[in-house]
Order: C-alpha cells, then structure tokens, then sequence
C-alpha cells in the first residue's frame, strides 16, 4: 500500500487509567497488520519513564514526558500511527494532580494534529497496575475531566467500548470511516461498516452501556 505524499493519519488512544488502551493500541495495529496495512504502535512514555526511574514523575518532570510523547509520534513515518496516548493525557493528569494547567495549551495544540482520537470507556473493570494507578474513584474522575476538556475545546473523538474482539472492531470501524472521510488509499476491503456517526452523543453511549453491562449495574 502507498499513501505517495499523504502525511500519515495519526491515532491518537486516550483514557482514564486502567481502560484497556495499550491493549487496544497492540489489537489495532495487529488488526491493521493483518488487512495488509502499514500501522505503527506508539508505546506510552509515560510508563517507560516510570519503569525506568522506578517511581512516577513530580510536576515539573510532566512537560518532558508530554514532549518526548509527541516526538515518538513525530518520528513515525508507516501510514497509520497508533498513539497510546498524547501529551494531552499528561495535561489532564498534572491538573488532576496538582491542578497544573499550563500544560494545555501545548497539548491541544498537538492533539488537534491527530486525524483520530480514540476515548476508551470505563466498562473494563478497574485492576491494579503498580505505580502508575491510583483508584476506581480517581480513573471515575479523570475521565469526567477529560470528556470535559475534549468537549469543551471541540476535540472530536470517538467511543470506544467493548472486550476483546468486540473492543477491537469498534476501534476498527472508527479507523476505517476516518480513512475514507480523508479519501485515504488505505481503507481496506473488509466490508467494515460505519455504524454509528454519532457516538459521542450521551444518549447513545448510554444505549451502549446497557447492551454491554448488566441492567444493575448501569447508572445513566
């Protein structure tokens, strides 16, 4: 497959902690690979700078991990890029966390630069993950806040819910409508099926929340 001089369609899997994304971000790019389509994944640098300091960054250490996060997607040059997350999940964090909002200016700018964003929802139960996670009630919190910030600065943005393969297609069917939407030579002959335009509409996902959870458990 060739895209010639067409810059490649940046993806860009945001969420709360514990929400499936790298997960998500592996699946897709396999998915892709597997329809014959260049993709690359885009790990988090956030936890390879957990990983590799042995605990989780004070404020001023959040800027650096938000620009080294954008210059591995920078570098990717495979038609289809696949970021698990962007510098603006930094943002939202340092907010969070210390009610540190210079960080957003940086990185709206950078996401207004990704052809998609993906928003994982909190239908996957909450699981421990070393330093990097806090709670149930704070990934409650930060994606209230990041839904809050997306809409508020008109970031476009698709739902993502689901486990497993059905995850994955609903990933799948965002990317392939965002290909066409661009007229990119890269959408794949599957017969994938837009089914949904509107699926951050609060009506909708809380449809969808009652087709994938059990009646109990909903809270709409």
């Amino acid at each position: 497959m060739s895209t010639g001089d067409r810059r490649p369609l940046r993806i860009a899997i945001l969420g709360a902690e514990s929400t499936g994304k790298t997960q998500l971000a592996q699946s897709l790019v396999a998915a892709l690979h597997s329809q014959g389509l260049e993709a690359t994944w885009i790990p988090e640098a956030l936890r390879d700078w957990c990983d590799a300091m042995g605990r989780t960054p004070r404020q001023e250490e959040q800027r650096a991990i938000a620009q080294t996060q954008a210059q591995r997607v920078a570098s990717a040059t495979t038609p289809l890029v696949i970021a698990d997350t962007s510098p603006l999940m930094t943002a939202i964090y340092s907010d969070h966390l210390w009610g540190d909002t210079s960080l957003y200016p940086y990185a709206l700018a950078e996401q207004r630069g990704y052809g998609l964003t993906l928003l994982t929802g909190l239908d996957l139960q909450w699981v421990p993950d070393g330093i990097q996670r806090d709670s149930a009630s704070a990934r409650m919190q930060v994606d209230a806040r990041l839904r809050d910030v997306l809409q508020h600065n008109a970031i476009a943005h698709t739902l993502v819910y689901g486990s497993g393969a059905e995850r994955t297609q609903s990933a799948l069917q965002a990317v392939e409508h965002a290909l066409r939407f661009a007229g990119s030579a890269a959408v794949p002959s599957s017969g994938w099926h837009w089914s949904c335009d509107t699926c951050s509409d609060a009506d909708c996902e809380h449809r969808l929340f009652r087709r994938l959870l059990p009646e109990s458990s909903v809270r709409v």
